[in-house]
């Protein structure tokens, strides 16, 4: 659960490169250049790759109208190409075929969460090959011999996503596997003989099966009750690999043998391997591991073992990779806290690599941005609570600035080192950001994760306490301006802490977040059945803990609010249903706290139209700027 914010345009003070830095270590403010919301938002987002079946262009998502559509652009260098052109529900690159210039590509309504998967034909003609306007359909991979593709699709039960393959060559569908409660899919071998499927337990662990198809044999090969995952079938079909924590803190890689039931240890780090998968023909494996809040990824030869040499990036990581069929060339994306993410390509043959977007705004000067940094604080209990850490150019003993505490979606989800335009735009008018990795975040071992359970909204929010008296022993943070910002779970975090400890925090500023879990519990959509009994786990079942829910709901303690809130909430939310920010937004008012609520008829569950967000972003520094921030902070 996630997300983010019309339009304030402060004046911007010009930049002096000549200026130093004076002697606590802050820019001063006159040499800082404050950016418009619009001039944050002029950066394209690119993300995903798939290659064309001659390697000469790439199939991507961007935004560059403002609404997400599918483009391609030149493996050689080039201008981004429009493939499809909606001014409303966004559209999503899935994949070129596999020997045509035809696409597979997704689109919801508005953000509603029912996908479904379109045939791009080769003259442009969009075709709804999943067209029940109810049902949802995910694409879920290429067969290995490429003439038909894989995916889900809860068309005889809303419940269950059963997997369907689907042939190219006339687009008839075969149902292969009923899905039952409790079941996902996880993957199915290139021989396709074999088929993973992972079952939660609950939310930190979960049992890994193999369904046989030639005798219909469904089979668990896990033992002990630990997260186990499926990460992909080695190219021969002989072997599954798979990611588990058993007896461990960390998750790490394991090899399945299939024909004889053996497995085997391949890799562990003392942090979470995330995934592990190999190139179409089996000569490389792409392995991903989350390291303290960033991604670090290993492209290695499967027989040799030797290291693909990536180039190196002076202010960037590589976040993702793609090799294509012919296994001779790799797309990469290369970005940081600072920095939007960028595509590139690698020729594996020459070690030569090439820059194809530049998505960072013109207008904006890159040494005004923030590099966030990796702190750790004490929590009441001692315990070592990570954090993601933001601070103004500007701040400094003379110039205090105000702060707010950051808190992710979840449960169970993490604030990493990735760039995020709002908390850029916040950091560059003067508002240090603390994004707080409480217990129950993932990343830094099972314990840790775990530390929330059916404890949310009370250590968890102490964490977050614990990040703002940190922040207020900062001596260039004005310590009586300090917020809470959070989406979706993180929103409920922010309405927790404004109505159970309604004076540590100066305003709350709520992005979509639950408020009334009894609710939300009920209401969870009907293709997360999978996952709900696991959810129930972790946060209670409404029929059984009641109580406890109702007790950490915050619109059933609206009353207790004492300082102002700002709510962002999108109508087409299947997740946090609008009622929910409704009823807490009325409650609130009713105490005659100032309250403001921004609603969007067309987003669902975060925003992702660049005028949606420039109006959310903007209201939000507006808000931050009447309630928190005294007048002198933003002045200079």
């Amino acid at each position: 659960m996630r997300n983010p914010l019309p339009l304030v345009i402060l004046i911007a003070i010009s930049m002096t490169t000549s200026c130093k830095n004076n002697e606590s270590g802050a820019t001063p403010a006159a040499a800082i250049q404050q950016y418009t919301i619009e001039q944050f938002m002029d950066n394209t987002n690119v993300f995903g790759s798939s290659f064309s079946p001659d390697n000469r262009e790439l199939l991507v998502t961007a935004d560059p109208t403002g609404i997400r559509n599918a483009y391609t652009i030149p493996v050689a260098g080039g201008e981004l190409h429009p493939v499809t052109s909606s001014t409303g529900s966004s559209i999503y690159a899935t994949s070129f075929f596999p020997d045509d210039e035809r696409m597979l590509l997704r689109m919801d309504d508005n953000g509603n969460e029912l996908w479904h998967i379109y045939l791009r034909r080769a003259d442009g003609q969009l075709q709804d090959l999943t067209p029940d306007s109810t049902a949802r359909a995910v694409f879920y991979g290429w067969a290995h011999d490429e003439q038909s593709f894989f995916y889900g699709y809860n068309i005889r039960d809303r419940r269950f996503m059963d997997v369907y393959e689907m042939n190219i060559a006339d687009f008839s569908s075969t149902l292969l596997y009923e899905i039952a409660s409790g079941f996902d899919f996880g993957g199915i071998s290139p021989d396709k003989q074999w088929m993973a499927l992972v079952k939660a337990i609950n939310t930190n662990d979960s049992d890994l099966y193999l369904y046989h198809f030639p005798d219909k044999e469904l089979k668990k090969i896990t033992e002990n009750k630990a997260s186990h995952s499926p990460a992909d079938f080695t190219t021969d079909s002989q072997a599954l690999y798979y990611l588990t924590n058993d007896d461990s803190e960390f998750t790490y890689l394991v090899r399945y043998d299939l024909a004889e039931g053996s497995r085997e240890k391949i890799m562990a780090r003392n942090w979470d391997i995330a995934y592990h998968y190999f190139s179409h023909n089996g000569k490389y494996q792409v392995t991903g591991i989350n390291e303290d809040g960033k991604n670090v990824i290993m492209v290695s030869e499967v027989v040799s073992g030797k290291a693909v040499d990536f180039p190196k990036f002076e202010n960037g990581d590589i976040t993702a990779v793609n090799i294509n069929r012919e296994e001779n060339l790799m797309s990469f994306y290369v970005g940081s806290s600072s920095s939007p993410g960028n595509l590139y390509i690698y020729d594996f043959k020459t070690g030569e690599h090439r820059q194809l977007t530049d998505n960072l705004s013109n207008a904006i000067n890159p040494d005004n941005l923030v590099t966030a940094e990796v702190v750790r604080f004490k929590s009441f209990d001692d315990l070592d609570i990570p954090a993601i850490y933001y601070k103004p150019h500007q701040a400094s003993p003379e110039q205090p600035v105000p702060a707010l505490v950051w808190v992710h979606g979840g449960p169970g989800g993490q604030s990493r080192q990735q760039y995020h335009p709002l908390i850029q735009y916040l950091v560059n008018h003067g508002y240090a950001i603390l994004a707080v990795n409480n217990r129950g975040s993932s990343g830094y071992g099972k314990s840790f994760f775990m530390m929330d359970n059916k404890n949310h909204g009370e250590d968890d929010l102490r964490d977050c306490i614990y990040g703002k008296k940190w922040l207020a022993e900062q001596n260039y943070i004005s310590s009586d301006e300090i917020g809470i910002i959070g989406g979706s779970y993180g929103g409920f975090m922010v309405m927790r802490a404004m109505t159970h400890t309604p004076e540590e925090f100066t305003v709350g500023v709520n992005l979509f977040g639950v408020t009334n879990w009894l609710r939300t519990l009920k209401s969870i959509p009907p293709w997360w059945e999978s996952f709900k009994d696991a959810l129930y786990e972790e946060m209670g079942d409404p029929a059984v803990d009641s109580v406890r829910l109702y007790n950490i709901s915050p619109v059933f303690h609206g009353d207790k609010v004492r300082h102002p809130v700002m709510v962002l909430q999108g109508s087409k939310d299947p997740r946090v249903l609008q009622v929910e920010s409704d009823e807490m937004v009325d409650a609130m008012k009713a105490q005659g706290v100032p309250v403001e609520y921004v609603l969007f008829p067309d987003e669902g569950h975060g925003f992702v139209k660049k005028d949606n967000q420039i109006e959310a972003y903007s209201k939000i520094l507006n808000f931050l700027e009447k309630y928190l921030a005294k007048e002198t902070d933003l002045a200079g």
